[in-house]
This record gives structure tokens, sequence and C-alpha cells, in this order.
């Protein structure tokens, strides 16, 4: 099995093309050889010059050793297309499995010898010479050409010496493209096992963690979406579904950022303020703008929320933070990485989402310091937890629009009255803006709601209003910003709300909780 992957020198991004090198994290002058579970990989440059670089990986497998070892999942031993079959010499799983293990640095997209290239699209151009693709070179093309390659793929005769055979379920398959390699790796780790409809190894709920880790950046709005789900995840209903609800959680269900703005909107109009006592103190300077002028496509919505709680964040000097309904820890993750926060906690209900962002953090992986720092701990919304109290800032990332309307004053008393940040970061749907998306859902209140867990959706009036109520209540002024392109009448797809500790109101006796909020211990 061969894959060969090259880049040419582009002025400005890629000076020298051997600086591939350093993106891979393997040496253009040594060959290297890799032990994996599925075979040995070799990793050499047939090509290193300061105007292209190739590398290429070479998986030599045992067929007979995969078929006997039931890691892998084999059937019956003695069936013959066991041991005579392609696996030696055709791309598939176990390229991506070997590309996933032996460039798993790259396709995290870091690299500390020049992080401004890892970040940089580069001229790519990606071979692979005998690749099996059930659904032929069409669905090669529909697979990677609306991710901004350009394909080439060539079906290859089942026998060049019988034409009248026709061609086989193999292809030769190029790409070229100016991509961020750590994108093209996800691509390829994702895709390649798609076009062969097959995994050589058992598919467990590990499979939608590695896809939504591989895919998040780019497979929710792709138009084959639903048909890589179903073949990566091997036909299994309960995990596709699964990895089709957590790819819509990554951004609301629906593609929010993909929505077109109103003709003539105004792009960076401010939002407003609001006192403790929910009057109008000033203009606010957190919106988020449109797209760049010269042309850039805005960043998916969902980095934008990240990033706009995070500036929010840094705005209020926190270095200790507790993100509340931490989900699959999309936001811990980011909060992980910065090291101006000295403590992170991340909260949920759900011990299965506690679980993937442990997975996703790679805690198992991390210093004893590193895990002290970040730490993970199940917890309600709804109920009083010393555990969360003493924070600098609690973030509220998409969450309020999941709890229940009625319990809504326990979650306010919880984290206001008895946990009582300096600072808390509210962020939540725009309901006014889901004019913009025609395919939503029947919320409980007979409203469009984009989630199905979504209990409720508010409009900019309605965020308002709870924010002043719970700031006069707990001591807490309010500012409001925009996340998202502004669209006119409706604002932004994103309502932000940061409160602020004010006064004396410091004293966590300035307000009791209500008697709705219990503690946790007390719930169970």
């Amino acid at each position: 099995m061969l894959v060969t992957l090259a880049a040419t020198a582009s002025p400005g991004t890629l000076d020298d093309a051997t600086d591939l090198g350093f993106l891979l994290h393997k040496h253009p002058d040594r060959a290297q050889v890799f032990d994996l579970p599925v075979g040995r990989a070799h990793v050499f440059y047939p090509e290193a010059t300061a105007q292209r670089c190739e590398v290429a990986l070479l998986l030599e497998v045992d067929p007979v050793g995969i078929v006997r070892n039931k890691r892998f999942g084999g059937g019956d031993a003695f069936a013959l297309a066991q041991y005579v079959n392609d696996r030696p010499y055709a791309a598939s799983s176990m390229v991506a499995v070997a590309l996933g293990k032996v460039f798993a640095t790259a396709m995290s997209g870091r690299c500390d010898a020049r992080p401004a290239l890892a970040d940089a699209p580069i001229p790519l151009d990606v071979h692979v010479p005998s690749l099996p693709c059930r659904g032929g070179a069409d669905l090669a093309r529909r697979l990677f050409e609306p991710l901004g390659w350009s394909v080439t793929a060539t079906a290859e005769p089942l026998d060049p010496t019988v034409p009248a055979w026709g061609a086989s379920r193999h292809v030769d398959l190029r790409l070229r493209g100016t991509r961020r390699l750590a994108d093209a790796l996800a691509q390829l780790y994702v895709l390649l096992p798609v076009l062969d409809d097959a995994k050589h190894y058992w598919v467990s709920t590990d499979e939608v963690d590695k896809l939504v880790r591989a895919g998040g950046g780019w497979l929710a709005d792709h138009p084959e979406r639903a048909q890589i789900l179903r073949r990566y995840l091997a036909h299994q209903r309960r995990y596709v579904e699964d990895a089709t609800a957590r790819l819509a959680a990554l951004d609301g269900d629906v593609p929010e950022e993909d929505a077109a703005p109103a003709a003539g909107m105004p792009v960076g109009a401010p939002s407003s303020d609001v006192g403790p006592q929910g009057a109008m103190t000033g203009t606010g300077t957190g919106a988020v703008t449109a797209g760049d002028a010269d042309g850039t496509p805005e960043p998916p919505l969902a980095r934008q929320r990240a990033d706009a709680v995070l500036a929010a964040l840094h705005d209020a000097g926190a270095r200790t933070v507790v993100d509340l309904g931490c989900g699959e820890g999309a936001l811990l993750r980011r909060l992980a990485a910065d090291r101006t926060f000295t403590r992170v906690l991340g909260t949920d209900v759900s011990a299965r989402e506690l679980e993937r962002a442990a997975a996703r953090l790679r805690l198992h992986e991390a210093s004893d310091a590193e895990r002290e720092r970040v730490r993970l701990v199940q917890s309600s919304l709804t109920y009083v937890d010393d555990r969360v109290a003493g924070f600098d800032a609690a973030v509220l990332m998409e969450v309020v629009e999941h709890v229940d309307p009625s319990r809504l004053d326990a979650l306010t008393a919880a984290v206001l009255g008895h946990a009582r940040p300096r600072t808390v970061v509210v962020t939540t749907p725009n309901a006014e803006y889901n004019v913009h998306y025609p395919n939503l859902l029947d919320g409980p209140g007979g409203g469009r709601v984009r989630h199905p867990d979504h209990r409720f959706e508010w409009t900019r009036a309605e965020l308002r209003a709870w924010a002043a109520a719970a700031g006069e209540r707990y001591g807490y002024a309010v500012e409001l910003r925009d996340v998202g392109p502004l669209a006119p009448d409706v604002g932004a797809p994103t309502q932000m709300a940061v409160l602020t500790l004010v006064g004396d109101a410091a004293s966590p006796d300035a307000a009791p909780a209500p008697a709705a909020a219990r503690t946790t211990e007390e719930a169970r």
C-alpha cells in the first residue's frame, strides 16, 4: 500500500519545500520504519528539493496475520477470501490507521518549529496509486471536490490484457490543492475507508470520537455527510445517529455560519450594556463582524463563539475558569491550551460527555500537574455545588437553552447566588435570527428551534430581561454582545451576556439561593 504527498514551494507560505519535513516531524534525509498493529510502515522521501518535496508512506501488511488476529474481527479463518484479497496492495482503512499513527502530530496541526506554517495553506499533491472505491471515480470526486481539491480519478482495468472485462473497483487517485497539511491528512484519514466502504477492525464507539475529532472542521456541512458517516461507521445505525448529533452540536444543529446576511446589513453595529437595575449604561464593543474587507470568509460560528468567550474572559482578567455544561470539551480544549488560565474545571451532568471530554483533552496522557490544572467533575447546573465556587469566571456556552424554563431560577441561584464568580459569560441562540434558517425543528413552546434538545430560544429582549433581573438580584452589571454576522432588525445568530460582580455584592450572603436550588449531595 502506497500513498505519496508532495509540497511545492510557494513564496510567502512555503519558501522551501523541504519544510514539509518540519510539519510531518520526519526528516527528509532519513528513512524511518514504524511497527504498527496493521503491519510495518516505511516513511521516506523520493524527492526533497527546495522547489518540491515528496514524502511516501509505504505500508507492508501480513494478511494472514490479520485474519488470525481476533483484534481485527477476523471471521471464518478458513474462508479463501480472507487470504486471497487486495489488502497488501490497495490503500484501505489500514493506510488510514497508518496515517493517523505515523503522522499524528501533523494531523493535530501542531508544529513547534514552524507554528505559522502549520496554520498556512500550502500547495499539495496527494497520490494514491491503487484505491478500492465502491462507487467508482465519480464517488471520489464527490467526496474530495467539495473540500477544495482538484481531483483526478482514473478507473483501473480489471485486467489490462483483457480489455473486455472492463474496469475494476480500484482507482488511481490524485488530489491537488492548496490546503493546510493537517486538514489534508484528516480528510484522507476519514475518506480512504469511506471509499473502500470497509474496515479491517471492529467498529465501536471509539470510532465516533475519531470521526468527530478528524472531521469536526469540515464534515458537518459536506454534501455527502450522510454517506460518509454510514460508511465510516460500518453502517451501524446507533453510531451514525450519535455522530450526526455530535457534529450538529458543534454548531447548533444547522450550519449557522453559512447563513448569508441580508444585503446591506450593518457590520459591527454596537450592542448595549445593561446595569444591575436594567438601565442603559453605554455602548458595547463585543460585536463580531460578518467578514473581512478583503473577502476572506469568516470562521465557522462555533469558532467565533469560542473566540468571543475567550475574549470576554481575557477582558475580565480571569485566571481560573469553570465551564458549566462543558459537554465533550470543545471550549475546554481552548481553555486548556491557553496558559493564561491557571485552573480550569469542566462540569457536565452526563458522565458519557465527560468521558469524551477527557479523551479530547488527552488527560490520560497528561502530567500530574496538568491533570491538577484541568479537571472534570459531574455536576448539575441547577444544584448548588461547592466545587464550582471560588473561580474568577464561569462560562455557560450554549447551555441555558437546554434547561427547562421552570428550572432557570435554580440555575441562576446556583451560579450567581452560590458559586458567585466575578464574571459569568452566557451565550445562547438568538431566536430572532432563526428567520435565516428555513429548516428548523418544532420547539416545546410551539416555536422553531435549532436543536431537538432546546427547551426554548430567547429573543434579544428576553435575554436582556433575564440578565437584567439576575443582575439586579445578585449584584451583577450586565453587558450584552453579539457574536456572528449582524443582520438588519434581527441581530446576530448568537447573543452573549457578560455579568460582572459589582460593589459590595461579592459577599456570598448578598442574596440567598431559593429553595429550589438544592445541593448536588442533597439531590443524590
